[in-house]
């Protein structure tokens, strides 16, 4: 049985909140982003017609790209205009990748009910109305009047998420062409994103350098909590991260003198499990650790330093996967290509990073080649994995893709035992799954997006998904859904910054 919530869903037609804002500013920004990515594709290829003794053969090859090229640009200038004018939800064309009919089957459940439109289509689910269902009675009351009815069919609650409507969309004009079908609209803008972190990058290369000097690591357990609770920072909220300048001393002044700064840092938390996940990996053996991935670019290389350390300085962990999404998902998620490339682009950090930077950080940069060595090997060892063929090409169609399928279906994960039950059975055998949701996906995916009071338990707003396996939701607040806080604390915000405490990232 479908699990459904008490609660309705959020969506764009709340002016106050996160869906609203999105849709109006940031969404047109990220399309214009698109077209331009494509225009300046298409004038490099030109240029490339004006090479004297050119080929015709491959002359003619460019001139065709030229002009996919252009009816892509025009189909996604289209769903530009028709996403500021409200127009109705495209469907998905039989394009030959995943979750077609899912799209397409609740886009006609949306039409039904006449909120398939860009404003009007919940942000997770697209059966609401003006009805609250009682999952405990399975009876609908209507907000408005009190009255209470069956749920029937047309209340089950279809989930639909309008963003992955557009992402999808975008996907299917690329993949539909001859010539851009492996091409990302967003690689540009991510590598860009990392380049800049490089400073970073090599600080925290050094670190971990140094903590390898240190013998006995793995059997000084106090020590090994602190740095911990350093990776959880680091990955989830960069600025407040101690590990771009922590060396083996810092660690024990972390124990004592600077209790202060980290009580300081503490306030920005407003939901604090490390303590009882700690105590969960000191009770393992050998585990395996998953990570579900968020952003490419800095976040993956925290991501990839957290399980280093797990796997090499923790004598808990002995192998960890990690699992990417198939196709270019809100703009930064991993992709195959993005994951494998990461592993390139670190191999070689004097043809990636400035070079003013390389020579003033030798020493960095030998530790972090030296880091990237380690990771090669722990790829090659099977010690870090994907869930997928590291060359699975942009859309998954290649064998082995299926366990990454799910993460880009419009499902909420408390649909994942029975919508994809592949993963979620490998899940099973996981020590701990970690949800990385700096960009707040995935815990809008795992507390289905609805509007449940903030001080609700994390295990109810999960439903199903509560207990099947041990779960860690590393989560920076950039959307409205909060669950898991404090009802003084969640009310005191909501009366003092309104919603801005839900959705500015501090």
């Amino acid at each position: 049985m479908t699990f459904k919530s008490s609660y309705p869903p959020y969506d764009p037609t709340d002016k106050k909140g996160f869906s609203y804002e999105t849709v109006i500013k940031r969404w047109p920004i990220i399309i214009t982003g698109v077209v331009d990515t494509l225009h300046k594709a298409c004038h490099k290829l030109s240029l490339e017609l004006q090479i004297e003794g050119q080929d015709e053969d491959k002359k003619a090859e460019i001139l065709n790209k030229i002009e996919e090229g252009k009816a892509v640009i025009e189909k996604v200038s289209k769903l530009k205009y028709e996403m500021a004018r409200d127009r109705a939800l495209e469907p998905i064309p039989e394009d030959g990748e995943v979750h077609v009919e899912i799209y397409n089957t609740e886009l006609e459940e949306l039409k039904r009910d006449k909120r398939n439109t860009w404003f009007t289509a919940p942000w997770l689910y697209a059966e609401y109305n003006p009805f609250i269902l009682n999952r405990w009675t399975d009876k609908l009351t209507d907000i408005s009047t009190g009255a209470i009815c069956e749920a029937g069919p047309l209340f089950d609650l279809v989930p639909i998420l309008i963003l992955l409507v557009r992402y999808r969309l975008l996907r299917s004009f690329l993949n539909q062409t001859t010539f851009w079908n492996t091409f990302d609209p967003f690689r540009d803008q991510k590598l860009e994103t990392f380049r800049l972190s490089g400073k970073s990058i090599l600080q925290i290369a050094s670190t971990i350098h140094e903590l390898g000097e240190s013998a006995g690591l793995k059997e000084e357990p106090e020590k090994l909590a602190i740095l911990f609770n350093e990776m959880i920072q680091m990955g989830n909220a960069t600025d407040l991260s101690l590990l771009t300048h922590l060396s083996h001393d810092d660690i024990q002044k972390l124990q004592t003198v600077e209790k202060e700064a980290r009580s300081a840092r503490s306030k920005f938390i407003l939901r604090d499990d490390e303590e009882p996940v700690w105590k969960h990996l000191e009770g393992q053996k050998d585990a395996r650790i998953d990570f579900v991935l968020d952003n490419s670019g800095f976040e993956l290389f925290t991501d990839l330093v957290f399980a280093d350390f797990l796997v090499t300085y923790t004598p808990y962990v002995s192998k960890v996967v990690f699992h990417p999404k198939l196709i270019p998902w809100f703009v930064s998620d991993v992709t195959p290509t993005d994951f494998k490339e990461t592993f390139e682009l670190l191999s070689s950090p004097s043809k990636f990073f400035a070079p003013e930077l390389i020579s003033e950080n030798a020493n960095s940069v030998a530790h972090l080649e030296e880091m990237v060595g380690r990771w090669r090997k722990y790829l090659d060892q099977g010690v870090f994995s994907l869930s997928v063929p590291i060359d699975t090409p942009l859309g998954g169609n290649a064998p082995g893709s299926e366990k990454a399928a799910f993460w880009t279906t419009a499902k909420p994960y408390w649909d994942m035992e029975t919508e994809g039950s592949e993963v979620f059975e490998d899940l099973k055998d996981s020590g701990l799954v970690v949800f990385k949701v700096l960009g707040d996906l995935n815990y809008r995916k795992l507390t289905g997006d609805v509007r449940w009071p903030a001080w609700t338990p994390f295990e109810e707003a999960l439903g199903p998904l509560a207990g099947a396996f041990p779960l860690l939701s590393l989560r920076t607040n950039k959307a409205d859904v909060i669950v898991g806080v404090d009802k003084a604390v969640s009310e005191e915000f909501d009366s003092s910054m309104g919603n801005k405490w839900r959705v500015d990232g501090r």
